[in-house]
This record gives C-alpha cells, structure tokens and sequence, in this order.
C-alpha cells in the first residue's frame, strides 16, 4: 500500500530531519571520547541496516543511536549511550510514544545495568508535559523541540511545515517535493537553524551526555552480610525474631552475601549483590582501569 503523503511528510519529520540534526552531534561526542557511534545502516559486526539490542528477556529493539565503548565495524561494543529520537504530530499520541520509547530503553538498561548507560530521548513535535515528565522520571534525559520550533527551521528554507488532519493530500506532496529537492548540504542549514533556537537546552543535553560518558568513580561501598536465612510462617513470628535478635553477638557467622555499590562523580550509581567473593572480585574487576606497562617495558 502506497504511503500517503502527510504520513510520509511525518515520517521526513521525525526520521530523515532529525537524525540529520542530532547525528553531527552524537559523530562529535564519538570522536572526542574515542567511543563507536552505531546508528541505521551496514555494519559488518550485525545483520541488517536496523540497530538491535537483545534485552535479557531474549526481546528485541531496534533503536536510533547506540555510542559502544570498544566497539568497532566488525565488533558489538559495551553500550554506554542508548539516544532515541521521536516525533508526533498530536498530543493526543504523546503518552503511547513516551511509554513505546521505555518499553523498548528499560529493558535494555537492565541488561547492561552493570555498563549503566545514558539513557536520552530526543522528541520534536507536540508532546504534553505528562508524558515528558513520564520520561524523566525514569531516568531519561529529554531534549524537546516543539512543533513551532520545526516549522520556524523549515520556514528558513522556505517550506511550509505546517500540516494537521485536514491538510490536502496535494499540499503534503508538494512538501514532501521540496525537501526531496533538498541536497544534504541544504538539509543540514535547517538541522543547524532548529539546534540554534533552542542552544542552551541542547548544550545542557550533550552536557548530560557527556558528564554521564566521562563519569569517574568516587567510592565503592562493600556490606559483607553473614548470618543464616530464616523462614517463617507469619508475620508475627518474623517480628518476634526480630525484637528480640541479638545485634551484639559477635560470634562468626557464614558470609550469605556481598552488597557492592559504586557510586560515581555525577550521582549515578551501580549495584550488585553476589554470594561468594569470587563473584564480587570478579564484578570489581571489570571496573578497574587498565593496568599500564612499567616504564621499562615500553618499546
């Protein structure tokens, strides 16, 4: 079935208009902090054009932009950026995107939870503040460009953006025409002019990027837990041995597990619970620098 031209003149919007915007950005941040961006296209290390993460429920997702850490062409590297894009026209889709968008991050933050990666979102169009602050409140980091701030970008070019439900076919085609006629330098002139109305709020936003890539540890909090589990068939009889447990008896007791978060310079932090000390090193371990040569073993 042919797509309509107002569906098709969303889908420039929200896929082909803003990732000509935000991929020089992301393209920056990758070369400055020596990360792989991986985003839509051929890449020897995957089948396919599309970018898909396996979340650990054995669950796919394709998304938008990936920054890996010793990632590569040919190899998957460790997520340390997960940034998404997304575009609607009406409020009244706002709330199912934002919820669409989790559904698809959160599961995959889980999965590399131990890489705890940024997790960003970057929206254009109208979208109510509930389902921004939905998103927020999840640990997203949100980037917003209003449908009168793309449509002030198009206008730079001369193209009418402008379009709702009663829009005649024949004036979205003529829309669609005119960026089709666009060359990628032009493109990139509107991409520029819409990051230029709203620079703080993307400063702040790459800023939170950056913060969260360059990240330093700032102390690692070890709780060696001994004891013995114990069951009990009621509430009562739990708060009994409770009340009534001896906190001062400093009589050794089997280790039933290590607690161990890492806490970071910019608030996040990572948590891990294992139950023998060859899991816990082993989990430490990957968060060490790398070691490097004495002097005198350097060629």
């Amino acid at each position: 079935m042919a797509t309509s031209p107002s569906h098709r003149w969303g889908q420039i919007i929200g896929q082909e208009f803003l990732e000509v915007a935000i991929e020089p950005l992301m393209r920056d941040v990758a070369a400055k902090h020596k990360l792989y961006l991986d985003q839509k296209g051929t890449r020897a290390a995957r089948r396919g054009k599309k970018i898909s993460w396996v979340d650990l429920h054995g669950n796919t997702h394709d998304l938008d932009f990936v920054l890996e850490r010793n990632g590569s062409i040919t190899t998957i590297g460790s997520p340390v950026a997960f940034v998404e894009t997304a575009w609607r026209r009406y409020t009244k889709h706002s709330r199912n995107k934002a919820q669409e968008i989790q559904g698809a991050i959160l599961p995959l933050v889980m999965t590399h939870q131990h890489h705890a990666p940024f997790i960003g979102v970057v929206l254009a169009g109208d979208f109510t503040d509930g389902a921004l602050n939905q998103l927020r409140s999840l640990g997203f980091r949100v980037l917003y460009f209003s449908y009168n701030s793309i449509v002030a970008a198009f206008d730079s070019a001369g193209i009418d953006a402008r379009f709702d439900e009663d829009t005649p076919d024949a004036e979205c085609a003529t829309k669609v025409q005119a960026w089709d006629r666009l060359n990628q330098t032009a493109r990139r002139r509107i991409a520029k002019h819409l990051l230029r109305q709203q620079s703080a709020q993307v400063a702040k936003f790459m800023l939170l990027l950056e913060e969260a890539i360059t990240r330093q540890i700032d102390r690692v909090v070890v709780l060696p837990l001994h004891g013995t589990s114990l069951t009990w068939e009621s509430v009562d009889a739990a708060i009994s041995f409770i009340e009534t447990y001896n906190e001062t008896d400093e009589a050794v007791k089997p280790i039933a597990r290590f607690e161990i978060q890492i806490r970071y310079n910019n608030g996040d932090s990572i948590k891990g619970e294992f139950v023998d000390k060859d899991g816990a090193s082993a989990f430490l371990r990957t968060y060490q620098s790398p070691l490097r040569p004495a002097p005198d073993t350097i060629a």
